[in-house]
């Protein structure tokens, strides 16, 4: 499993229109709106390196309103909700 950041900026007016849009997306898990430098922040998690560089180049820099983007690759994920998860007994 490959998991990515994607830092986006967005033209003001269009940031619900792209949130939506790249939730729409394969395997765009996540989308936030965020304070700073940047206004969205996409969680891409896909199964090789490949898929993810198409998802990247093919859908998220096509969507109109985007300015800017950095992504991100996660080496390791630490999460209270996985740990949480395996020791659930319900």
């Amino acid at each position: 499993m490959v998991t990515a950041i994607v830092l986006l900026k967005v033209e003001r007016k269009k940031v619900n229109e792209v949130a939506d849009q790249l939730l729409s997306t394969p395997d765009v898990t996540e989308v936030y709106s965020v304070s700073g430098s940047y206004d969205l922040v996409a969680i891409i998690r896909t199964t090789d390196n490949d898929k993810l560089e198409c998802i990247v180049t093919s859908h998220l820099l096509k969507v109109e309103g985007i300015t800017d983007s950095e992504t991100m690759f996660a080496f390791k994920t630490y999460s209270k909700r996985d740990l949480e998860a395996m020791f659930d007994l319900d």
